[in-house]
């Protein structure tokens, strides 16, 4: 990514409404689906500013993994030790069949080759471990926020269920998520196209917005894993050897 992506999520990962809600959905999604056990061992990759790290610490004891040293020091802060930064696909000093819980939210789509990496994951596993992944959807609202991540592509269901399966693992719970806003966020993005006007620019909106865009999206812990959700701005699932 960009150095001013990692820079903006370190000054918003705290106060922006979409990190806020979405780490509750997630936070509920694995306390139903992911059948942890006492004291599970989890490890993040692609952790960024270690914002998500405390929520999974609630689950187990946490490892991370980030490539971008400055990012990596934040983290490791909020860890309380040092975060690795071995990159995927090859994962060389992450040890095999070790993990309950692999978290990879919005990384995989900037890997070049997905399948090598989710089958990396796979390899450390251990036996009942499940894969927790988001990406982001639908590659027709590709945009300059994705120039700016490094994105190598936008996801639908079915291709995620397929590099989840070529990777020798099978999907649990695979839906969409950020649903209730996604009319607003198409909106934008085609506006953007049309006029010109596509923008990067992924710093909160005035308070008041701010909180209603929170308020909306985090219903949606209510909803993801119980019922099928309308098409959203990103997908998740679990993933565990088939």
């Amino acid at each position: 990514m960009d150095r001013r992506v990692y820079d903006r999520m370190a000054e918003h990962d705290s106060t922006h409404w979409w990190y806020r809600a979405r780490r509750d959905i997630l936070a509920d999604f694995i306390t139903r689906e992911g059948h942890l056990p006492r004291d599970a061992k989890i490890l993040e990759i692609g952790c960024g500013t270690g914002h998500n790290l405390p929520m999974l610490a609630s689950f187990g004891a946490v490892d991370a993994i980030e490539i971008d040293p400055a990012a990596r020091a934040i983290a490791s802060q909020r860890l309380g030790k040092p975060v690795g930064a071995t990159p995927l696909p090859a994962l060389a000093d992450v040890p095999r069949a070790h993990y309950d819980l692999i978290a990879v939210l919005d990384v995989v789509e900037h890997i070049e080759d997905d399948v090598a990496a989710l089958r990396a994951m796979r390899e450390r596993l251990a036996p009942g471990g499940r894969i927790l992944i988001t990406v982001p959807a639908h590659q027709w609202m590709w945009s300059a926020h994705d120039v700016v991540n490094h994105h190598h592509r936008r996801y639908s269901k079915t291709t995620l269920a397929q590099a989840i399966a070529a990777a020798g693992l099978r999907p649990r719970k695979l839906g969409y998520f950020n649903s209730l806003l996604f009319p607003l966020a198409a909106g934008a993005r085609v506006a953007g196209r049309l006029t010109g006007r596509d923008d990067s620019d992924d710093s909160p909106p005035p308070a008041p917005v701010n909180r209603l865009f929170e308020t909306i999206f985090r219903i949606e812990r209510h909803l993801v894993g119980r019922v099928p959700m309308p098409p959203g701005v990103s997908i998740l699932c679990f993933a565990e050897p088939a």
